[in-house]
């Protein structure tokens, strides 16, 4: 096996910076890729809601108050280096206070774009200082798209880079940084202007993701149906033109599963350990949830738990439309773990004070209760308008917990419709986005739970998946390989 070089660049990275899978993934890749031989150098902003107590993180002496000009700003960041909790990988810090001094990790702030042009710029310069010269840089979402044109433009004199190949992975199309054409001299681009998007330029935009899939050796997403839909007018959020144009040069692979973290046998989160061969401890997790929680226990009613961003991508407005009526007629109680837009949190509020002893929503994320949920639920809710991959629905499968799921990007590719007949298949699938559809899935779920054998058959098969890293993580290897062997 070739060992490779990679430079992993991005927003976000667990534990440290989450809001989303784009972290969790990037964790477990660069965590697969070390562990396996590979050389692997991770840049992450060192934002201040990082705990630093957790990491201990120390300077690098060559490092350190790097003066740089973007646009009109003069800056001077630093980078200092950790161990990734849970890993023997060492990562690396971008400091500049300025810039990362914020209460989040994302902002409305007018400065935005330069936090994470300061980002797609460092990294490539702290690779020229370490003498580092990747095979790959593995660009992440909007934030660090600009890089292959950096590399193709500010960069180009340096021959370190000679035989660099760029990967952009889209995790979510539906974010991909747009600003006001003013930004331009900021970017360090202004020379380069003609190899920008004409049409944005002369709307008075500039758009960092297609940037990106412009200039990017290879694309790929986070699920083989995602890279499918978003090459298509109902997906591709506007970029559907250039995705056709480009999709020899995109795949899709599905998100892998940290089963480290993510195992009822090995959980600490949960208080009843148990496994494919040993379930009768996981209604005992249901049992003292629910007590938890303060929902009333039967042994015959089954619990749906919901662990999402409430937001219009998740199918929260679907959610809206059928519970309270399927809450009238059925016999089931509901946990809900997340936090997002006002008006569902307030219909969740609102359900939970209607049926208290059997509806329950905890506002914000709780990790502990996410790990719980999963071990004690008996089926998860994920109807999605979209999803380019999904993780909920994998651990799930992995606790025997059975999703209930919408056809769509990565909830299509890792949970396949359940036939009694043939005892085969792992979830409850719905296709069309509607309300007639999530009753169908929701009423068939719960209508399957009351025949026990049929349930145990239905969780087993979910329990005998395998969304591991370990095969997941070879297919980005390979990827990186056949990428960093293209000349010229």
């Amino acid at each position: 096996m070739r060992r490779l070089k990679i430079c992993l660049t991005a927003s976000e990275l667990a534990p440290l910076a989450k809001t989303g899978g784009l972290a969790d993934v990037c964790s477990a890749l660069a965590a697969y890729l070390h562990d396996n031989g590979h050389e692997v150098r991770v840049l992450l902003p060192f934002y201040s809601t990082i705990d630093t107590d957790s990491i201990d993180p120390k300077p690098v002496d060559f490092l350190q108050n790097i003066p740089i000009a973007l646009g009109s700003h003069r800056f001077e960041f630093s980078i200092d280096t950790a161990r990734l909790p849970g890993t023997e990988l060492m990562i690396y810090l971008l400091r500049c206070p300025e810039l990362y001094q914020r209460r989040g990790i994302y902002t409305s702030a007018a400065d935005e774009h330069l936090r994470f042009v300061l980002l797609s710029r460092a990294s490539i310069e702290m690779c020229q200082r370490m003498g580092f010269a990747p095979d790959v840089v593995h660009c992440n979402d909007w934030h660090t798209a600009l890089v292959p044109l950096y590399l193709h433009t500010l960069y180009a004199w340096d021959k370190l880079f000679e035989r660099t190949r760029t990967l952009l992975t889209i995790h979510n199309i539906g974010y991909q940084g747009i600003f006001n054409a003013s930004v331009l001299p900021d970017t360090g681009l202004s020379d380069s202007a003609e190899l920008l998007d004409q049409d944005d330029l002369t709307l008075g935009r500039i758009n960092f993701l297609k940037t990106g899939i412009l200039y990017a050796g290879a694309l790929n997403t986070v699920s083989p149906t995602y890279a499918q839909e978003i090459q298509t007018e109902e997906y591709g959020m506007g970029l559907q033109h250039l995705l056709r144009a480009r999709h020899d040069s995109l795949i899709g692979i599905l998100n892998g599963v940290d089963y480290s973290e993510w195992d009822p046998e090995h959980d600490p989160h949960i208080p009843h350990p148990f496994s494919r061969s040993r379930l009768a401890a996981k209604k005992k997790n249901k049992q003292a949830l629910m007590g938890e929680l303060g929902l009333s226990f039967h042994k015959d009613h089954p619990l749906i738990g919901i662990v999402s961003r409430l937001t219009f991508q998740k199918g929260i407005d679907l959610i809206q439309q059928v519970l309270p009526e399927v809450l009238k007629r059925r016999e089931f109680s509901i946990a809900v773990l997340g936090s997002g837009e006002s008006r569902y949190e307030q219909f969740f509020t609102w359900l939970q004070n209607n049926y208290r002893t059997r509806v329950c929503y905890y506002r914000g994320f709780n990790n502990k209760l996410a790990h719980w949920i999963e071990a004690g639920a008996d089926m998860l809710l994920m109807p999605s308008r979209y999803e380019p991959c999904g993780l909920n629905q994998m651990y799930s499968l992995r606790y025997g917990t059975v999703p209930i799921v919408r056809e769509t990007g990565g909830l299509a590719d890792s949970v396949k419709l359940y036939d009694p007949a043939s005892q085969k298949g792992t979830g409850i699938v719905f296709r069309d986005y509607n309300k007639d559809g999530l009753v169908w899935a929701l009423n068939s779920a719960l209508d399957l739970y009351q025949d026990k054998k049929t349930w145990r058959s239905l969780m087993r098969n979910g329990m005998a998946e395998d969304y591991s890293w370990h095969k997941q993580g070879a297919l980005y290897v390979e990827l990186y390989t056949k990428l960093a062997a293209r000349i010229g």
